[in-house]
């Protein structure tokens, strides 16, 4: 036999929580013995411990008090119930998890992942960070009001950026951007551009633009 004291501890719960479901009518209490001391057995222990599990489940301690009296195929029947919820909050709070990581993950918390690639592809080549917030920030409505079409477009922007010639357009957008405002000569072309690349892109070139697929995105 247990005292309340060896009975709360066995059970993982404080003896206030014991006495919280004696008052609740959850558990019965036991009579003192000649020592003044209530004496709990085996079949107290099992009952707390069902009660402890039902109501860290977040079961409704009313809820706890049906279930306790149920027969054996309605509690089975309602701890599938309660079964199926704590999955269900399981899957939830992985998708705020997933969520949160995002706000500290920068361009992903709001754009898609192919394009998100293709920033983070803009940045390994040099681009300047300035064009790339422009493209991010162009990209943002786009997936907003035609996410469907974002694929075509991202296979579009890989194409492009594949050629040699706008990577050295963007490289010397980027010099352009940290010139003097008083100096209004067009950079020459980054070292890092190969002589067979400098040359101006024609077929495509607005795409390039610093708005992602410029006047692209209204039509059907």
């Amino acid at each position: 036999m247990l005292t309340i004291g060896e009975l709360a501890s066995y059970a993982g719960v404080t003896v206030r929580a014991v006495r919280h479901y004696h008052a609740k009518g959850l558990l019965p209490e036991p009579e003192r013995d000649r020592s003044g001391y209530r004496r709990y057995d085996a079949g107290a222990v099992v009952e707390l411990i069902r009660i402890r599990t039902l109501a860290e489940a977040g079961v409704p301690l009313a809820r706890v008090r049906e279930l306790l009296r149920a027969g054996e195929e309605e509690f089975a029947a309602a701890v599938a119930g309660i079964d199926r919820r704590l999955r269900a909050e399981i899957r939830e709070r992985q998708r705020h998890r997933e969520r949160i990581a995002r706000l500290a993950s920068g361009d992903s918390l709001a754009l898609p992942s192919e394009v998100v690639e293709y920033l983070d592809r803009l940045r390994a080549l040099g681009v300047d960070e300035r064009i790339v917030r422009a493209e991010r920030d162009g990209w943002i409505p786009l997936s907003a009001l035609s996410p469907a079409r974002v694929p075509e477009w991202m296979a579009r922007k890989r194409e492009q950026i594949d050629d040699p010639r706008f990577v050295c357009f963007y490289l010397t957008l980027s010099e352009a951007l940290d010139r003097a405002d008083d100096d209004r000569g067009w950079p020459s072309w980054p070292t890092s551009c190969p002589p067979t690349s400098r040359v101006w892109p024609t077929s495509g070139a607005t795409t390039m633009s610093m708005t992602p697929i410029s006047g692209r995105h209204s039509s059907s």
